[in-house]
């Protein structure tokens, strides 16, 4: 395959450029082996032949799946969706600021409704964050909040409504009801931030996460919570109460609050519902466009984005049934007699 790989800039480019199915699989192979040396996924072994008929390539070893294509070992295994669509799907969920339904995404590439809601969901896997190294260190300024993602409790049906009452032992107000727990952790100096979905905000699960995330002696800012109230051991912990005020000096939250805007205009507004079994990855989505946004330090554009989460893909698998549960759902066989 001796095709010169481009870097498409703006959306109508990529278009263009990956309606070629060639150029597609070109850009792809580039992304995977930079070096050019193609790497049978099965096998580990360099020996293989590409099948220029197929758009196939073939290892030399004898072993089950030896015809491979570049979605093999991604996000993308096992689709019979074209790579034109797939990458369009890819540039726009990662260039769109408040994202993209799976309405809208079927209705612009052509694939059905059920189809585009996987591909979106894939896609989120591969924009997941994978690094491991801590935030913050001595001298360095880190943000954390909490917030609460679900329906409104007085908008719901009064049989939901009672149901979920009589499940909270006649408790029928508090900002956590029927809701999810979302925990930010924001690094001024790298203008990173991480977000997960945590079980609830105890005290327990909240300092956990700081300390295996936050590097010992930064300085941390949080609001009154009694949830971090323990952190003074381990972190300059400073604590802004937002009953009187919201910044003072360089003790504030606003950061993460800017995030939480972003997060809640793009579940409001684009996603209008989403199940807390899915949160997560809705979470990641708005957390890799909000780490890798435009800044005067790092001016990034939509086709630095775009080659960022191509580069995720790899080794990564969704399969529908664990997407939908499914997979949890399904009992073991048992074993052969």
């Amino acid at each position: 395959m001796d095709i010169q790989v481009i870097e498409p800039k703006t959306l109508q480019e990529a278009i263009v450029y990956f309606s070629n199915p060639n150029h597609c699989l070109a850009y792809l192979a580039k992304k995977r082996w930079p070096d050019g040396v193609v790497i049978c996924p099965t096998c580990g072994s360099k020996q293989v032949h590409f099948l220029a008929t197929r758009r196939l390539w073939q290892c030399v070893n004898e072993h089950t799946r030896r015809q491979f294509s570049i979605k093999v070992g991604t996000v993308m295994e096992d689709s019979a969706i074209g790579l034109d669509k797939w990458l369009c799907a890819m540039w726009m969920l990662t260039n769109d600021k408040n994202g993209i339904s799976s309405y809208e995404l079927h209705r612009a590439i052509g694939v059905t409704q059920k189809s585009a809601w996987f591909m979106l969901h894939r896609i989120r896997k591969a924009m997941a964050d994978g690094s491991i190294g801590k935030l913050g260190g001595p001298g360095g300024e880190v943000e954390v909040d909490e917030i609460f993602i679900g329906g409104k409790f007085k908008n719901m049906h009064s049989r939901k409504r009672n149901r979920i009452i009589r499940k909270n032992g006649g408790v029928s107000a508090g900002p956590s009801l029927n809701k999810t727990a979302v925990m930010g952790i924001l690094d001024r100096d790298l203008r990173k931030i991480r977000a997960t979905v945590v079980a609830n905000t105890s005290r327990k699960i909240l300092q956990d996460e700081v300390l295996n995330n936050v590097t010992h002696g930064t300085s941390v800012f949080t609001d009154e919570s009694r949830s971090y109230v323990s952190l003074r051991e381990n972190y300059v912990h400073e604590v802004v109460n937002h009953i009187d005020t919201y910044v003072r000096g360089r003790v504030h939250t606003n950061g993460l609050e800017n995030f939480w805007s972003l997060l809640k205009r793009g579940l409001n507004g684009t996603y209008i519902s989403v199940e807390p079994f899915h949160l997560s990855r809705y979470v990641d989505e708005q957390a890799f466009r909000f780490n890798n946004r435009a800044t005067k330090d790092n001016p990034l554009n939509d086709n630095d984005r775009f080659e960022l989460a191509v580069s995720q893909i790899i080794g990564k698998r969704l399969t529908y049934k664990e997407l939908t549960g499914k997979e949890l759902l399904e009992k073991p066989r048992p074993e052969a007699l």
